[in-house]
């Protein structure tokens, strides 16, 4: 593997930048969170300090982010608290898409500012997408294209039922 080193790109990097966003504009997981449609919003569970929503633009079936119910765009801002909802959250949802959608593994992941991928770098979300031997398949690499076997409404419907069925 080569290396390129260009150390006058360093000033550039360690130079502050200014992210706040406009006054006013409420981020869409804080619009749903406010809302009390949770299915209109693809809401499928509150907890004490986090909530869960489908990802509007799943990688995958079953695709969710957890959510901390404060709008927070930094690890170090959340309580110990949060923190521990948040992976309690975690938890409990692959047990459940385990159970009904027999999921053989997870990817869980956080992209912490726009630089790390964070399509809204202002309200920290975790991506759990659940994983399927063979489910990989030509159609993200030639065409762009993702194959979802499940519409959205139909895993909001899946997701609720098993966590009111479980008294989750």
């Amino acid at each position: 593997m080569d290396r390129l080193w260009a150390p006058w790109r360093l000033s550039y990097i360690t130079t502050p930048k200014d992210r706040t966003p406009p006054a006013g504009a409420a981020c869409f997981i804080c619009r749903a969170l406010a809302d009390t449609n949770d299915r209109e919003h693809l809401l499928v569970a509150r907890c004490a300090h986090c909530a869960v929503l489908l990802n509007l633009y799943p990688y995958n079936n079953g695709h969710l982010l957890v959510v901390p119910n404060a709008h927070k765009a930094r690890l170090d801002e959340l309580s110990s608290d949060e923190l521990l909802d948040i992976q309690h959250t975690i938890q409990r949802m692959t047990a459940v898409i385990e159970r009904r959608m027999n999921a053989d593994g997870f990817n869980v992941g956080l992209n912490l500012g726009s630089a790390a991928g964070a399509g809204l770098p202002g309200h920290l979300h975790w991506h759990v997408v659940p994983r399927w031997f063979g489910d990989s398949n030509f159609m993200t690499t030639v065409s762009e294209t993702r194959v979802l076997s499940q519409a959205l409404a139909a895993l909001y419907d899946l997701l609720t039922d098993e966590l009111r069925t479980a008294g989750e």
